[in-house]
This record gives structure tokens, sequence and C-alpha cells, in this order.
């Protein structure tokens, strides 16, 4: 196997997250000149002060930015592992200002419903709420997508942002219609109805970074495609305990194993684990510590003992997986690692279970159990 197949060219996503967010400004300042200029044209106040509100939407992207900066900031003797955690607090404070507004703006629609008045639309007024409709489905749709292909939450959130002001400012402009056509006012109701949708996704938007922070599952996809790589190595004959830790979007660090046969020498096995390191690295930016399982391999006692107890074991009831199987000849006794079920709740309970079972089996050998979990499949 290569060692630097399927690797991908480096991309400044740092960089292009702080361009991303820079053309966020760019587009909410030019919004808002548009807006003050007309609102001074039309000596309109409610369309002066909706611009000086497109100035504090640049806000967010003013917010990724400053976290994608720390972000990138070299590890120190207080944060050996980076700074990359940053961006999650950045998404945090999106995501709250998201939720803010969200229930500000139920609240000023409750008071629409119990209070309602009647609003003036002018063709100016119009005129402002379409061009800024266009211009935050454009920017929002924009920096979303670069937020997806990034993988930045924060990104994620500055557009999503955007295109809840583009909601809000399309039901005013539905509101509006209607009210020309029937005079029928439906400012409060419509106001509240997409509040709750903005609180909602604000809460979700919330969700994704703290789960990062606290140690979410890893992708299934990311998974596979690791096991996958490993296990086309040909000495390597199964892949387990895999544990990896995230600590930015780009720095995971982790550890596996893998079984080989126990005929390979340190020195070989030394040249394996250093060769999966280097492709989990160049391939996925993953730094990975590699442990060994050995599987018996000649006609002797312990390889008899391990085909008893791995085919005795992966056939009980809760048990997903079985591996790390070891006899210590010096103590006549075995020991082998087991991933339960889910369902298994009991662990100390099952692993008596499994322990009298192999107790029964080899009644002079003396055995080890170790309850294992699955942290990531």
């Amino acid at each position: 196997m290569s060692e630097t197949e399927n690797t991908t060219k480096p991309i400044d996503r740092s960089g292009r997250i702080i361009r991303t967010s820079i053309i966020g400004i760019a587009a909410n300042v030019l919004l808002a000149a548009f807006k003050a200029t007309v609102g001074l044209l039309a000596s309109s106040v409610a369309i002066v002060m909706d611009a000086v509100n497109n100035l504090s939407d640049a806000l967010s992207s003013v917010i990724t930015i400053i976290g994608a900066k720390l972000s990138t900031r070299p590890a120190d003797r207080k944060h050996p592992y980076g700074h990359g955690r940053i961006e999650y607090f950045s998404a945090i404070i999106i995501a709250v200002i998201v939720l803010i507004a969200g229930v500000t703006s139920l609240i000023e629609s409750i008071k629409k419903i119990l209070s309602p008045t009647e609003p003036e639309y002018t063709t100016v007024t119009l005129v402002v709420i379409i061009v800024a409709i266009a211009v935050k489905l454009l920017l929002g749709r924009y920096v979303k997508k670069q937020g997806e292909r990034l993988k930045s939450d924060a990104l994620i959130a500055s557009g999503s942002d955007a295109l809840f002001d583009a909601i809000v400012t399309l039901a005013t402009l539905v509101s509006a219609g209607i009210m020309l056509l029937w005079n029928v006012s439906i400012d409060g109701i419509l106001g509240a109805l997409i509040s709750l949708v903005i609180i909602k996704a604000g809460i979700e938007m919330l969700a994704s970074p703290v789960n990062e922070l606290l140690g979410a599952r890893l992708p299934q996809d990311l998974v596979h495609e690791i096991k996958k790589e490993v296990l086309d190595f040909k000495e390597v004959h199964g892949v387990y305990d895999i544990i990896l830790h995230n600590y930015g979007p780009e720095v995971l660090i982790g550890s596996l194993h893998i079984s080989v046969d126990d005929t390979m020498d340190a020195y070989q096995i030394h040249g394996l684990t250093r060769k999966i390191s280097e492709v989990m690295y160049m391939r996925h930016g993953i730094i990975l510590t590699v442990g060994v399982y050995a599987i018996s391999t000649g006609a002797n006692k312990r390889t008899e003992l391990q085909n008893a107890v791995m085919q005795a074991i992966g056939s009980h009831d809760g048990v997903v997986q079985v591996h790390g199987f070891y006899y210590y000849e010096d103590e006549n006794r075995v020991s082998v690692d087991v991933v339960p079920d889910i369902s298994i709740h009991d662990e100390k309970g099952f692993c008596q279970q499994l322990t009298d079972l192999l107790s029964s089996m080899l009644p002079n050998v003396a055995i080890s159990i170790v309850i294992d979990h699955n942290y990531s499949d």
C-alpha cells in the first residue's frame, strides 16, 4: 500500500472562513447603506432603524472571524491540543444571538396580536423589503453552503441567521400584500409563527457545537472509512476500540487496536503501526496511537484456548464483539475483552455470566473478562 495515495491537497480552511465572513459583513454594510439612504430620502425613521439593524447583523460575521482567528493559535503549555474548540464557542454565541432575536420577535408579535395596529406601506417601503429579501437570501445560502463545505458550525449559524432575516422580511412582505389587497392585518400572527420557527432552529443550531464540546459520537462514514483503510493492510485481521477526541474541526486525536498474527516480531509491528499512523494523519488529519492484539496461530494450547473462548463468548446472547484474547501461561489465566449490547445494563452481572460460562468449560484456568465499550459504531 502506498503511503501517499488518496491524499488531498490541504486547504486554508481558516482563511476561507474569514473571507466568507468578510463577504457577510460587506453585504450587510451595503444593505444598511442602501436602507439608510432610502430612509433619509423618504424621511422614514423605520427604514433608517432597519438599516441600523443590518449593521448589528454583521456582528455574527465578526464573531465568526474572531473565532476562526483565535482557533488557529498554536498549542501552548496550557493548551497542548491547540485552540480549535474556540470555533465551537463562536458558533454557540451566534446561536444564542439567533435565539434572542427569535424570543424578542415573538414578544413583539404577541404585543401586535394583543394590541393590533394598521401598518402603513408605501412603494418605497416595499422596494426596500424586496431588495432586503433578495440580498439576505443570497447571502444566507452562500454563507451556509460554505459553512457546510468547511464544516464550520459558526458559518452555518451565521448563514442561517441571514436566512431567518430573509424569512422574517418575506413575512412582512406577505403581510403587506394581504393588508393592501384585503385590508386585513396578520402581522402579529405571522410574526409569532415565524418567531417560533426561529427559536426552534436556534435551539438546533446550539445543539451542534454543544454536542461537539461534550464529545459527540463520530460520524459513521468516518468510522467505516478508518476501519476499511486499516484493514487494507494485509497484516491486519481486525480493527477494534476506535476512540477519537475532537479538539476542533481539524484536530482529531485518538487510538485504535488491531489484531495481527503472533508470528510478527516487534520490529515488524513497529513498522506496521507507524505506517497506519502516517496514513491516518495524511488522509484524515488524525493523530493516532495504534495498539496491538496478537492472534495465536500455532498448534498449541494457547491457540486451542483462544478458539474455544472466542467461539463460546461470541455466540452468547448480548455480546456484540469479543477481542483481545490473551493467555498468561505463567498464571494459567485467560483474559479477553467483551463489548456487550447497549441493552445490557447490569454489566457486572453480565460479566459474571460469561465468567461462569468459561469456568465451566475450563475448570483449571483462571478467567479475566474485561467489559469494553463501543465508542464509535
